[in-house]
């Protein structure tokens, strides 16, 4: 028998058994409102039962697709970087899957969720569900445990190239175990002081962002800033081997735009999981799937709307600085990541007209930061700090502006505070819920940079931050990974003579002493120098 049709004769199976359970119990005719009344209290039971299943099923294939992600994210990364550092970020997405996992299952869950159903009070984190004990709903877990991995994956391509291996474990244990679980116990849980969904929210309404805007990409963005701040930008970026400030800064274009291209097309797909999924459940179909539904479709025009606002601003730009048009297939492609960034605070509660808009101005939003990066030398290699820092922050504050009252009324059963521009048609000046859009950025911001930039100087104090000189130009494939020269078409001969020597030093002294800087063997051993040029 064909498996589906074994599911349906099960089904009919057990519906049988309830009709004659209750027959049995009740029999006789002078009993039929009894039997009636028992048949109907099981099928109500086998109901709800089944559509408990529903939203769990809802639930795991929401996160497969967010957790599909990390797979965009490795192409778009990996299509950024030179070929001589493909593979070390690579091992750092999948890291990050790893670390986000382990930190989430331990401490991370709890603080963030733990115990949000047995109390009722305002608290500052969780304090129940360690090590996942006495979860009840464990596909909720598995979902925002994808949302914690993303957070965490968001700061690998900034720091690409440059950042060892050890340090980026520890600051995505650190960022998905204890930081991003407060920012989401705030916001998220039912406990938080900025929720929504707390007894007495926060000036009546509390902070929307329904899908993590703030939550997820301001929490990773914010660090990702700091992170590259500490570590500095890669050799030969913006100053030469005497540490001058060059003119203008060395390109280092990644090797292989198809792979960003696939990148961002599987974070786009990935996307329809994150937005949608954060309905939470499915079986309510006259709201829940109405609610799902918006949220595709308004991540899908802002998408669209900031890729064709960033290639034809950029076109623009190019045509009046240099009298030709260029179009540009990098800015496209981040401005539709911008767009989809912006949208995911507001993707259930704004209008499709609203979308647009707010995924036109990601684009600009997009070019302008990543302008502005460039002006003070950070060094971004995939621009994750404009696309995921300023659109989240944008993102957030669009809902204040732009949350429709159907919409809110209909999502969070609240349109007393809605967004500014729907309080002036109702002839007020109302802007409750664009302060409390503007108080959870200032909190996202100042909670991760209280953590995270005290962190990553003990880091790098301790020499575990930045890579070796050395290995950053012989490119960390061949450092780490034992990678081959032949893959390295860029890096230069006395470079790779260096390398070779500084290893067989250290194997002879037995130990790895972490170095910065331009590195020296000993003369003694009959090696010479490291050369001091930087490759640009």
């Amino acid at each position: 028998m064909p498996r589906t049709f074994s599911y349906v004769a099960t089904d009919m199976s057990n519906l049988s058994n309830l009709f004659d359970e209750c027959i049995e119990l009740y029999g006789g005719e002078e009993n039929n409102d009894a039997s009636l009344r028992c048949i109907s209290e099981k099928l109500q039971v086998e109901i709800e039962g089944s559509r408990w299943d529903t939203n769990k099923w809802f639930l795991i294939y929401s996160a497969a697709l967010i957790f599909f992600m990390q797979a965009g994210f490795a192409m778009l990364c990996a299509g950024s970087v030179r070929m001589k550092n493909v593979q070390n970020t690579m091992l750092k997405n999948l890291l990050d899957a790893c670390g986000a996992a382990l930190g989430f299952f331990s401490v991370g869950y709890a603080f963030a969720f733990g115990g949000q159903f047995d109390r009722d009070d305002t608290t500052f984190i969780g304090s129940t569900n360690f090590f996942m004990m006495n979860v009840d709903n464990e596909s909720y877990w598995l979902f925002q445990f994808a949302f914690a991995a993303t957070a965490a994956t968001i700061v690998a391509g900034t720091l690409a190239e440059r950042c060892q291996m050890i340090a980026y474990l520890c600051y995505s244990v650190l960022l998905t175990g204890f930081v991003y679980p407060v920012v989401a116990h705030s916001i998220w849980s039912n406990n938080g002081f900025l929720s929504p969904f707390n007894k007495d929210p926060f000036l009546g309404v509390g902070m929307i962002d329904f899908a993590g805007s703030g939550v997820v990409h301001t929490t990773g963005g914010i660090t990702a800033l700091f992170a590259t701040l500490i570590l500095g930008p890669r050799k030969g970026r913006f100053y030469d081997n005497r540490g001058n400030p060059l003119r203008k800064p060395t390109p280092f274009p990644g090797h292989s735009v198809a792979l960003q291209m696939l990148g961002t097309f599987i974070l786009w797909f990935g996307w329809y999981g994150f937005n949608p999924g954060s309905a939470l459940t499915i079986s309510n179909i006259r709201v829940q799937g109405e609610v799902a539904s918006h949220a595709a479709v308004n991540t899908t025009l802002s998408a669209a709307s900031g890729c064709v606002v960033a290639l034809f601003c950029n076109l623009i730009i190019k045509e009046r600085l240099k009298g030709e048009a260029e179009f540009d297939l990098i800015k496209a492609m981040n401005g539709s990541l911008a767009g989809l960034v912006a949208i995911t605070a507001g993707c259930s509660v704004v209008e499709p007209w609203a979308s647009v808009v707010i995924g036109a101005t990601a684009g600009f939003i997009y070019l302008g930061a990543s302008k502005l990066l460039i002006i003070y030398r950070l060094d971004d290699a995939v621009d994750a700090i404009p696309v995921h820092l300023f659109n989240g922050v944008w993102g957030v504050l669009a809902v204040g502006f732009f949350a429709s009252p159907i919409k809110m009324a209909m999502v969070y059963e609240n349109d007393d505070h809605v967004g500014w521009f729907y309080s002036w048609s109702r002839g007020s000046s109302d802007a409750s819920l664009l302060a409390c859009q503007v108080c959870g950025i200032l909190f996202i911001c100042g909670w991760v940079v209280a953590i995270m930039f005290p962190f990553f100087i003990w880091l790098n104090y301790l020499g575990w931050f930045r890579a070796d000189s050395l290995e950053e130009l012989v490119g960390l494939d061949i450092s780490y990974h034992g990678g081959s020269a032949s893959n390295s078409e860029d890096v230069k001969s006395e470079y790779m003579e260096a390398f070779r020597r500084q290893k067989q030093l250290r194997q002879r002294r037995g130990s790895r002493q972490p170095q910065s800087g331009t590195t020296t063997i000993d003369e003694e051993n009959g090696n010479g120098p490291v050369p001091e040029e930087i490759e640009n």
